[in-house]
């Protein structure tokens, strides 16, 4: 991709996206790909708001079923199902346990009746069936957790993601059609003419440099920023959306092969034990948030709150503090509604304001698809016959994975599990970083011993993925802040490496 900002002024595009999440790129990637002449913009990275801060799961909401939303559910099994087969290089089956204990908030006939049910409505698209295990089975199986009440469990399936890495896939795809795109490029105020939207001003972040892009359509999917566009546009616009935050600790170790979805012992809420990248992700809290989107942090409330629900579920582990690697939070842009934070609706809305500018509020990251080309249908009308059927739907690493993997380092000169680690990133692209080392052979170095990582990679992201900055490979293109690394030697490297 090629970040070249003097094209924006020279161009009149049929849409502009402002916002480079999930939703603007999708949506980015549907309009290109049917032919329209499309421009993203993003204040920071793509994916560095919510898109990067989920709890790294594609799955249906098995937790909306007590709230009746059928729909919601059927329909994200169905995304899910798209994104596995697009996708299989980020998109993984994990198994979820469901212990069941007497005195749980919610009966455990309630919960065999839920995973029965969510089992039903995966039909054609489920990735693998649900089932009741004995006490016995699931002490087998998790010897650590609580025994006090314990009845049994159940289990079913979902899907864990790479959230930042499937974001920016469908912004390759999205610049491989020909859409202009940039990060690090803040949208400061709305242009109209007649009070009818005509494009944006917007600012270079890197440069200082202000700029105008004109589109016949507008579509602003910045999440939990909305509120604050929606002001931009008309100053007495009522507020839209009702944030939540989740925050997450990862833990050091990987506690179980299996994931598991627990009820908080204070509330209804339910939080997850996920195992990732070798070690434990611990989340997620549903508070509401009422202060800016841009200064969301984990609190230490937050963290009290998980290891505590952590300690209770496995009693025999002692968790501490000192052994968290890292911790984030992200904010759901959720429609306003009333009600406990855990129970508002997860639904989206795609509205059209007076002034002609669409926005897309609310939603899940699974859905993302169906939302873009919801979307792409309202705002470009004309061209929603061109719109693809839903499984077809390649990704920028999608296709077969084809080689041996010890055949392959040794042509390259690495070690087996860094082609192993790259095939499970980039998918089908895996040897354009490869290929890099042909031309500086110093490139095939790790970036340290916390990861089979390579200098390569540094190069890729800022040719190919547009990372501009530390933290945009650091944090996004290669995700190093999930490993176990005092040192922090790897982002030292990159560091020196982008001087």
């Amino acid at each position: 991709m090629i970040r070249n900002i003097s094209r924006f002024q020279k161009n009149h595009y049929d849409l502009l996206v402002v916002g480079g999440g999930i939703n603007g790129a999708a949506i980015t990637y549907m309009a290109a790909r049917i032919g329209a002449k499309v421009a993203l913009l993003e204040k920071d990275d793509f994916a560095a708001g919510t898109s990067s801060k989920s709890s790294k799961l594609l799955h249906g909401g098995i937790r909306y079923l007590e709230n009746f939303e059928f729909h919601l559910v059927s329909e994200s099994l169905k995304e899910r199902s798209i994104q596995y087969q697009n996708a299989p290089h980020l998109v993984k089956p994990l198994s979820f346990i469901i212990p069941l204990y007497k005195k749980d908030p919610r009966p455990w006939r309630v919960m065999k009746l839920g995973v029965w049910l969510y089992d039903f409505l995966s039909g054609n698209y489920s990735l693998g069936h649900y089932r009741s295990l004995s006490r016995e089975e699931l002490l087998s199986l998790a010897p650590h957790i609580r025994k006090e009440g314990l009845v049994g469990a159940v289990s079913y399936f979902d899907a864990q993601m790479d959230d930042a890495r499937l974001c920016l896939e469908n912004v390759l795809m999205a610049d491989a059609h020909g859409a202009h795109v940039a990060n690090h490029v803040e949208v400061l105020d709305f242009l109209k003419e007649n009070g009818q939207c005509v494009g944006v001003r917007a600012k270079d972040v890197l440069t200082g440099f202000t700029f105008d892009v004109m589109a016949q359509t507008v579509v602003v999917t910045v999440g939990p920023w909305s509120d604050l566009l929606l002001h931009k546009d008309y100053a007495k616009s009522t507020p839209r959306l009702r944030p939540t935050k989740g925050a997450h600790i990862l833990y050091k170790g990987q506690m179980s092969e299996h994931a598991f979805l627990a009820q908080s012992s204070s509330d209804r809420r339910v939080f997850f034990v996920i195992p990732f990248k070798g070690h434990t992700l611990i989340g997620t809290t549903d508070t509401d948030y009422e202060g800016d989107p841009d200064k969301v942090r984990v609190q230490q409330e937050d963290i009290d709150y998980l290891l505590k629900e952590a300690s209770r579920l496995f009693p025999q582990i002692n968790f501490q503090k000192e052994n968290i690697i890292t911790t984030f939070a992200g904010l759901r842009p959720l429609v306003h509604e009333h009600g406990h934070p855990s129970q508002v609706s997860r639904r989206h809305s795609i509205e059209k304001t007076f002034s002609g500018f669409w926005y897309v509020l609310g939603g899940k990251y699974t859905t993302y698809r169906a939302i873009a080309k919801q979307c792409v249908a309202k705002a470009l009308p004309r061209l929603r016959r061109s719109l693809p059927v839903d499984r077809d739907y390649p990704l920028f690493g999608s296709g077969a994975l084809s080689g041996d993997v010890r055949e392959i380092a040794l042509r390259f000169g690495v070690h087996p599990q860094t082609v192993s680690y790259l095939m499970g990133l980039y998918g089908s692209r895996y040897t354009d970083v490869l290929k890099l080392i042909n031309d500086d052979d110093s490139l095939r170095g790790r970036l340290c011993t916390c990861s089979p990582a390579i200098r390569a990679q540094v190069v890729y992201a800022q040719d190919v993925e547009m990372a501009r900055s530390v933290d945009d490979v650091f944090l996004r293109r290669l995700q190093l802040q999930y490993n176990d690394c005092p040192s922090r030697q790897c982002r030292q490297t990159i560091e020196e490496m982008l001087k």
